[in-house]
């Protein structure tokens, strides 16, 4: 694996790729990286001729200096580890590499980027989201962008500024990969502490709160808020927001009457976290008269790939301790 520091390296090396009609992807990271990355590079690896995995803390989606200052940064580790999962390139540029001199553009994605982490960190943030993923897309012309669904919003978001402007890229979503017990994997979460690490499980209960409430029929919108509330509030974690909305629009929902987002932020030992899952309505369920089937069991990953999940809806772990989103409140 080559690291490469400048656009104009990057271009080069990918540049007899292209010329050979070889198909590219590109997994977009800050580093720090974790099992849930490196699900993204394998996933990349078997799909295509060349993966290139960009190591950038963008400071352009910090809305606060602290936070920038404290995000964790590993290159060399890193660097082995996106080697080990088959990254052919490492693209890590500097600050000034991505945003040099002068640098005056901006793209921003309306509507979409009000809701949940707009309106909990401020519309600065994904604008630079926005603006540096389509700056890795200009500089890479992959064929697949990798993303991970625990980012659930930034995913509909770049879906699309993608379709919005016609970028000729497909975009693949895989689901999140979690500890053994329930922890959504981030990057963030080196910086917990035992005591702060215990309570960040709280997330992980609020989800599973609503996800059985919701597998017992029950379709009000306050009804699996106030279960999945109830379950922060014991761990006495604060959340920014829990939210179920719409998977496509984010518009917020006021009964469960198709496949909803249910996502939860949450500050835990000063280190903020998030997670989601989707939740499907059960047949049979409150106030449903076309029968009294409880086939769906209450939530599932976001996932086009091939499923984790066998017929009783327990989710195979992926590797020791590790295991993919499917149903994350099974054991």
């Amino acid at each position: 694996m080559r690291t490469l520091r400048s656009v104009g390296e990057l271009r080069a090396a990918l540049a007899p790729a292209r010329e050979a009609g070889s198909t590219i992807g590109l997994v977009p990271t800050m580093g720090a990286l974790h099992e849930g990355h490196l699900s993204l590079i394998r996933r990349a690896r078997e799909q295509c001729d060349v993966v290139v995995v960009s190591l950038f803390v963008n400071p352009a989606q910090f809305n606060e200096g602290s936070d920038l200052e404290r995000y964790p940064r590993s290159e060399r580790h890193d660097a082995g580890l996106a080697a080990e999962a088959g990254a052919d390139l490492l693209f890590a540029p500097s600050v000034e590499e991505v945003y040099p001199p002068g640098f005056a553009t901006a793209v921003e994605v309306l509507g979409l980027t009000d809701r949940l982490e707009g309106a909990a960190r401020g519309s600065s943030h994904f604008r630079g989201v926005t603006t540096v993923v389509t700056k890795l897309l200009c500089m890479t012309m992959p064929d697949t962008l990798y993303l991970g669904q625990k980012d659930a919003q930034q995913v509909v978001v770049i879906r699309r500024l993608v379709a919005d402007l016609n970028l000729p890229v497909q975009i693949e979503a895989l689901p999140t990969v979690r500890e053994h017990d329930g922890l959504a994997l981030s990057s963030r979460n080196a910086l917990l502490d035992p005591a702060a690490r215990s309570r960040a499980l709280a997330l992980h209960a609020a989800l599973c709160a609503a996800a059985e409430l919701a597998a017992t029929g029950e379709r009000s919108s306050a009804a699996l808020l106030d279960a999945a509330n109830a379950a922060l509030a014991a761990a006495e974690v604060r959340a920014d927001y829990v939210a179920l909305v719409d998977p496509g629009t984010l518009e917020p929902f006021t009964r469960l009457d198709r496949p909803a987002l249910l996502a939860v932020a949450a500050h835990v030992g000063g280190v903020r976290l998030i997670d989601n899952v989707t939740l499907e309505p059960v047949r049979g369920g409150k106030d449903d008269k076309r029968g009294t089937s409880n086939e769906n069991r209450g939530a599932r990953g976001e996932h086009r790939g091939r499923r984790n999940v066998n017929g009783a809806g327990t989710a195979t772990a992926t590797t020791i301790g590790e295991r993919r989103d499917e149903t994350p409140c099974s054991a």
